[in-house]
């Protein structure tokens, strides 16, 4: 069977789609320009004293060619097999991405040598295969590499991928490309303009720690912001999926009015909850379907993603998070139906700051979206602390790309959120009224029945919880089930907070969401 060809959003996002062809060789791109001296204490340096210039932006060479160089056009290129270069002892096998429309800044790519030397790799259209009509080929020689990818001994398809702005991202531990993770997320959600800081180089080198397949250092540059970022790169890690570790330095060029760090994308159209807003034939289309945050406290929440009729931004208000992520908890192929692009298959990114992060919280923006073609979900954290000119900051963190977010055993996860018109069936429907089910999962909830007090806990801001309030055990079924309805009582959406709690403690994890009553005549 022909293999699928990927979508237009997976290509911009810097996914498997140019696959490699079987191996027929080994070599090794040209890296014979002059060595030059790079320590990461030395890319720090450089990002420090960038941040007291000016911005420059990237020159674009010959830009109007370069946007002929479209989807079509950038998915007839192949990066050939034999150029391949092999890193360090593991002999990471990396490949370049070629410029095209939707990535056309040039990105220096060096690969370090010992004692602090590194070589830069020399961009030459003879790496690539194309056909003799592609506009790509009227490009001026030495125009530069749109981004890298880490493929599998034996030229498996890739695992890891750096492609546009400061994107990268995990095939995870089925192999299918989903959501990405960011460098940095500059004025995401505001009423103005969002600023995409770009890494402009990378230095690929041998493991800087034993499980490591490669280490990757890159240099952010932006209108307000440098930075320093080393990246470790380990495949197959301890929790069956990859694992990046990150440490980013960053320096301020001018003011920032919202710093997001850590930023994880993903898109999300419709799930169970809002399947009467999708008109496509497949029951769900989402890379992501819910918020997973380990606050400081230890307390557990749940904000299931949602497809809203306006931009909103979400707050969670924490000290030294313990972990936050966009996760893909459903993974049945039923719920998707979908073979193509296997959305049941698609990674969870979960964030796990390493030191002291201080006060801050985790936002997560909701885009309005009509179909999957574009990323609509943004979570990062945002620090407490002063964002102006001059202020620098270091973050360390992992991200642990895998099935779904890591859980502890002695509370019950949310696993199906669904909202319908409130009511019972048979009566007259009430106007204004809906209806909430969550459906939780886990062995906390093992042997408990109706009649063993377990008791529903729900609150609401901008609106009220209508009584009766039930949680019960589904029958058949390894799921306990709450169910409620609720009023909107202003234009503001109903935000709901409910848990499930037996003899004074928490059952459950938290469970969060914003909602909208739908009028009867709506």
């Amino acid at each position: 069977m022909a293999p699928h060809k990927p979508s237009r959003r997976a290509v911009l996002a810097g996914s498997a789609a140019f696959a490699a062809l079987g191996a027929t060789g080994w070599g090794v791109a040209d890296t014979d320009s002059a060595a030059t001296t790079m320590t990461f204490e030395g890319l720090v340096e450089k990002a420090r004293l960038a941040a007291e210039r000016p911005y420059q932006p990237a020159k674009i060479p010959a830009p109007e060619l370069i946007q002929k160089v479209n989807y079509s056009a950038h998915w007839q290129i192949r990066f050939r097999d034999e150029a391949t270069l092999e890193i360090g002892e593991n002999e990471a096998p990396v490949q370049f991405f070629h410029p095209g429309r939707f990535f056309p800044e040039p990105v220096q790519i060096h690969v370090r040598e010992s004692k602090g030397t590194s070589r830069e790799v020399t961009f030459s259209d003879q790496f690539f295969s194309m056909p003799e009509d592609n506009p790509a080929r009227d490009l001026p020689e030495g125009f530069g590499f749109a981004g890298f990818r880490v493929m599998r001994p034996g030229l498996e398809p890739d695992w890891v991928s750096f492609l546009g702005a400061s994107y990268f991202r995990t095939d995870g531990p089925e192999a299918q490309y989903g959501l990405s993770a960011r460098g940095i997320a500059i004025n995401t959600g505001l009423n103005m303009p969002e600023e995409f800081p770009r890494f402009a180089a990378f230095w690929l080198g041998p493991p800087e720690m034993e499980d490591e397949e490669l280490s990757v250092w890159a240099e952010l540059d932006g209108p307000s912001i440098t930075g320093a970022y080393r990246f470790g790169l380990v495949r197959n890690a301890a929790h069956g999926g990859h694992l990046t570790r990150i440490s980013a330095h960053l320096f301020l060029r001018e003011g920032i009015e919202r710093l997001g760090v850590a930023p994880l994308t993903s898109m999300y159209w419709y799930s169970e909850r809002n399947r009467m807003s999708g008109k496509d034939w497949r029951p769900e289309i989402h890379d992501s379907d819910g918020l997973a945050m380990a606050a400081g406290s230890g307390e557990r929440l749940w904000r299931p993603l949602n497809n809203p009729s306006m931009v909103t931004t979400s707050s969670f208000l924490d000290n030294n998070p313990r972990g936050f992520g966009l996760i893909q908890r459903d993974r049945e192929f039923a719920n998707y139906q979908d073979d193509g692009v296997f959305y049941n298959r698609r990674p969870s990114a979960w964030v796990r700051p390493i030191g002291d992060w201080g006060p801050g919280q985790v936002q997560l923006v909701l885009i309005p979206t009509g179909d999957e073609t574009f990323d609509n979900v943004v979570a990062y954290w945002v620090p407490d602390r002063p964002t102006k000119k001059g202020a620098a900051y270091r973050f360390d963190y992992e991200i642990e790309w895998r099935a779904k977010d890591p859980f502890p055993q002695n509370v019950a996860r949310v696993v199906a959120t669904r909202q319908g018109q409130g009511g019972v069936p048979g009566d007259p429907i009430p106007e204004g009224i809906g209806k909430m089910v969550v459906d939780f999962e886990g062995p906390s909830l093992t042997g408990l029945n109706r009649d063993s007090g377990v008791l529903p806990i729900v609150d609401a801001v901008n609106g009220r919880i209508l009584d009766p309030m039930d949680a019960y055990p589904v029958v058949g079924t390894k799921y306990w089930r709450l169910t409620f309805d609720f009023e909107q009582t202003g234009p503001e959406p109903v935000s709901l907070r409910a848990y499930l709690q037996h003899r004074g403690r928490a059952l459950t994890e938290t469970w969060l969401t914003d909602a909208w009553v739908e009028t009867n005549q709506g």
